[in-house]
């Protein structure tokens, strides 16, 4: 018991570090890391991803919690940003739930293995999209706050890495940006953990 603490202990502070450092979600560190160490307790290979994304959804509202607190008191938030984009996001993130929950374990870590990869290339692409589209209506942002949503379900994140390359290509400063994306995982967090837990009390209905 000890040594499964000391590496939950480990787990979430190296995904706090390394996020800080390489300017990612804690859940692209945290989701492996967990999974890793559910299999060796032992946990049904059949449920361990999804027990890996729930538990790192659910821990990314108190680093939500902490990131808005920081940029709020800086006046960087974009309030009504985060209004806009809240609705999608919410509906998007329990949709992923469900989603996730009719995917098999290999399925879901093949979804979080291309996603990260992804990540990887967009930070390593020179290319930037930065200013080069206008704010879509409310309509619009729903619907870019749902996809948000939806993917940050399937692989257990908040979002950031997806809601900061959208807003600059929207025109918003990347301060702006960062600061609004963080207040934007809180719901994302919130409505994943609600999400993983309605389909899992669901499956033992």
């Amino acid at each position: 018991m000890s040594e499964a603490l000391l590496a939950y202990l480990a787990v979430g502070a190296a995904s706090g570090v390394l996020a800080g450092l390489l300017g990612v979600g804690g859940g692209l560190i945290m989701v492996p890391a967990l999974l890793y160490i559910f299999r060796q307790q032992g946990f049904d290979e059949s449920l361990v991803l999804h027990l890996a994304l729930g538990t790192s959804l659910t821990v990314i509202v108190f680093n939500a919690l902490s990131s808005i607190r920081a940029h709020h008191k800086r006046g960087a938030v974009h309030w009504e940003l985060v209004r806009q984009l809240a609705p999608g996001i919410v509906i998007g993130t329990l949709l992923g739930a469900v989603v996730a929950e009719q995917m098999n374990t290999l399925w879901l870590q093949r979804l979080f293995g291309a996603f990260a990869l992804l990540v990887g290339v967009q930070m390593l692409s020179a290319a930037k999209a930065a200013g080069r589209f206008d704010l879509p209506e409310m309509a619009g942002q729903t619907f870019a706050g749902g996809i948000i949503g939806l993917i940050s379900a399937l692989v257990g994140i908040g979002g950031g890495s997806m809601t900061v390359p959208y807003l600059t290509a929207c025109r918003i400063s990347i301060r702006e940006a960062v600061a609004t994306s963080a207040a934007c995982g809180l719901p994302i967090a919130l409505a994943g953990t609600v999400g993983y837990l309605w389909v899992g009390w669901s499956n033992k209905l």
